[in-house]
């Protein structure tokens, strides 16, 4: 009879290494042998070895190990019966990893495990994987605590420079002061801590990037989400068998070509891939004095669209669109990384100095602007607005040029290509393709606070009192929640106060989900429609203007036969919804939305209230509880009108270990956005904790010229 109990052991990172495995194993009675091939560490001259023989029965044998690390041997004594084998993974994807349990049976004690963690260079105390300083690794050892044996006696552990004795282990290890151990584990059980090389707050669509990106590195992450699913706002649910996407249903940088196609190439990365259905028209505009503009998937077919109701305009919008052209394609030929990395920086530089300095002359520019040079006619410019304010939720004049052009042309370039089975599926491709890379997602897991040791993000606690440690900690929350709730009684810094002087968080919206009879659409119903029907100074007004996104007309399998999804959504302010009893809170939801419906049937769709089987009303209240944005908010939005991207802050933060990412971070709101953001930041904190070239001097002067930059938005 034998019973498992596992046994961690410390996770080694090689550079390179040759490692083969053979194992033979006999039943448990017999000799049992298991054989790990040389790996070579970091320092090639010295090798690497561990031969483990049991053998014995009864409880009357001992294990032998026998352990080589650079020229020292040593030897490990203990009781057991059985050996288990188990997987961990390396610094590498080219290793494999291996752990080995430690078995126990019947005919022996019954042992228990406890974590002894040993500082390479110091240690703060035992049983903590927190060092005293943020260079000193740590490696992890167990011992085994028993009763009535008679072959335990008291040992030491020598590891570099320190000594650390246990009790009741028979357990000396020496090894060369040069070998380096990076990672820590132990594994939740016992009260354990757990500690990774990254913790990722939230799994929105940044933040699951982010994560899947260092995964695929090596780094070994934990995401924590509060909500029972991922994708936050990117992320769906299912209601009397219809499928909703929770936020927008317009997904850009989806395609199969090219550089901006960052949401392809995330899945791509953990080996996940899509099934998509094209649409044929991003967006169908039905605005004041009965302008109707279809936005085609073919640009040439939106141009003349366009020059066809503003022949007058030609010329203004040939030349408009034409820089955005010009912005993207130099964005689109360049490797996205991380703008706060210099050898990257300075790479791309160098081989693409012209797609570089188009895109810093852009920086500090908005779109408003660039279509006030070439273009005259009031209702041409207002529909720039809504082109701009469906990326950013704020008219041209406050939205960086860099952004709008990324969306106008991604949308003509790759086109909108919709998944199959909904959006939701984006986020639950890249979460399983996290844990195929041997990383974490926990789910229910809300995150109250970051903890801060001495300066520096160490690790994060959550509401049930659970915490785990890492090298990094990358909040994919707002920045307003996480310096103003995970960051609660610690001064917020300056660089934050600057952020929040320069930009304010942006409205929320009233979302409708909404199940109706198939019949009340026409035929060749388009996908998405912007619906602003009498008056342009509505359009940022609450209410004032309406998305409506209907994806079974291109995926009928997202609802019962017979039936469309109608997903509305309309700006609102969380103040609308507060101070309300239930009962006037359930009530003002149908008023609203009855009214919301009510537009879209004068406008659109005839006899649409009748054709309702299922309807769904999300307030303000509703995003800020399952999404837990502060208010609610869609993102952040500039206070006043902005330079550009100049102010918007990247992903280091004032306090070292802690990262931001998603859409208050550069480059701001939208899919391709926050994938963007979820790039660079996995990128920067691939450098920060050894997985990528780094250069300290260059990192922090090129910090400095971007805080500086900062100051001048």
């Amino acid at each position: 009879m034998s019973l498992p109990h596992s046994l961690s052991l410390p996770e080694l990172g090689f550079t390179s290494s040759s490692a083969s495995m053979h194992i033979s194993q006999f039943p448990s009675h017999h000799h049992c042998s298991t054989q790990l091939g040389t790996s070579r560490p970091r320092i090639q001259e010295h090798r690497f070895q561990l031969i483990l023989s049991q053998h014995g029965s009864q409880g009357n044998g001992h294990n032998l190990c026998e352990l080589k690390l650079g020229s020292q041997n040593s030897q490990l004594l203990g009781h057991g019966y059985s050996v288990q084998l188990g997987t961990i993974g390396p610094r590498s994807q080219k290793h494999r990893k291996v752990s080995f349990g430690h078995g126990r049976t019947s005919f022996l004690n019954d042992y228990k495990l406890s974590g002894l963690n040993l500082g390479f260079y110091n240690t703060r105390e035992l049983d903590t994987l927190r060092p005293k300083v943020p260079k000193s690794k740590l490696i992890q050892g167990c011992h085994l605590g028993g009763s009535n044996s008679s072959k335990c006696r008291h040992g030491s552990v020598q590891l570099g420079l320190t000594e650390v004795n246990s009790r009741n282990l028979n357990f000396v290890v020496r090894s060369s002061p040069t070998l380096s151990v990076d990672k820590v584990e132990e594994r939740e059980g016992g009260g354990g801590k757990s500690y990774y090389d990254a913790i990722v707050i939230g799994s929105g669509i940044g933040g699951l990037v982010a994560a899947t990106q260092l995964a695929v590195k090596g780094a070994r992450v934990l995401v924590l989400e509060k909500y029972v699913i991922p994708g936050g706002s990117s992320g769906y649910y299912e209601r009397d068998g219809y499928t909703f996407d929770v936020g927008s249903s317009v997904m850009f940088g989806f395609s199969d070509k090219g550089n901006l196609n960052l949401i392809t190439q995330a899945l791509a990365a953990v080996g996940c891939e899509m099934q998509v259905i094209p649409d044929p028209t991003t967006v169908h505009y039905h605005l004041p004095n009965n302008l109707s503009v279809l936005v085609h998937r073919e640009y040439s077919e939106f141009i003349a669209e366009l020059t066809g109701k503003f022949p007058h305009e030609k010329e203004g919008i040939l030349k408009f669109y034409g820089e955005c052209w010009k912005i993207f394609n130099a964005l689109n030929s360049l490797e996205l990384k991380s703008l706060e990395e210099p050898i990257y920086l300075f790479g791309q530089f160098f081989q693409k100095p012209l797609e570089c300095l188009t895109l810093a002359y852009y920086l500090p520019q908005n779109a408003g602007d660039i279509a006030r040079k070439y273009i005259q006619d009031p209702q041409l410019l207002s529909f720039i607005d809504a082109e701009c304010f469906i990326v950013s939720t704020v008219k041209a004049l406050q939205t960086p040029m860099i952004n709008a052009s990324m969306v106008m042309c991604d949308r003509h370039y790759g086109g909108i290509n919709y998944p199959v089975g909904g959006v939701g599926g984006i986020a639950k491709s890249l979460a399983k393709g996290l844990v195929d890379q041997g990383s974490e997602i926990l789910y229910k897991a809300n995150v109250t606070s970051i903890i801060v040791d001495q300066g520096r993000a160490v690790g994060v606690r959550l509401s049930d009192g659970r915490e785990f440690f890492a090298k990094t900690i990358i909040s994919n929350a707002t920045r307003w929640n996480t310096f103003g709730t995970l960051l609660k009684g610690d001064d917020v810094p300056k660089e934050e106060e600057n952020f929040q002087k320069v930009y304010v968080k942006a409205p929320s919206f009233l979302s409708i989900h909404m199940g109706v009879k198939a019949e009340v659409l026409p035929p060749d119903t388009d996908c998405h429609h912007f619906v602003l029907e009498d008056d342009w100074t509505r359009l940022e007004e609450p209410y004032g203007s309406i998305f409506l996104s209907i994806p079974t007309v291109l995926d009928p399998s997202l609802a019962p036969e017979g039936r469309h999804i109608l997903h509305i959504f309309t700006t609102s302010s969380i103040e609308d919804w507060e101070g309300l009893s239930r009962k006037d809170y359930e009530a003002k939801k149908e008023i609203v939305a009855d009214e919301i419906i009510g537009r879209l049937e004068d406008k659109l769709f005839p006899g649409l209230k009748s054709s309702i089987v299922f309807k769904e009303v999300g307030t303000p209240k509703t995003h800020r509880r399952y999404l837990a944005r502060d208010k609610g908010t869609y993102g952040p939005i500039p206070r006043r009108t902005p330079k550009g991207l100049l102010g918007m802050p990247f992903n280091t933060t004032a306090i070292e270990g802690l990262y931001c990412v998603g859409d208050s971070c550069f480059p701001g709101q939208g899919v391709i956005a926050v994938s963007f953001s979820g790039v660079m930041c996995a990128h920067r904190v691939a450098a920060d904790i050894g997985l990528e070239k780094k250069s300290p001097v260059l990192d922090a002067a090129l910090l400095r010229l971007l805080g500086w930059l900062r100051t001048l938005a």
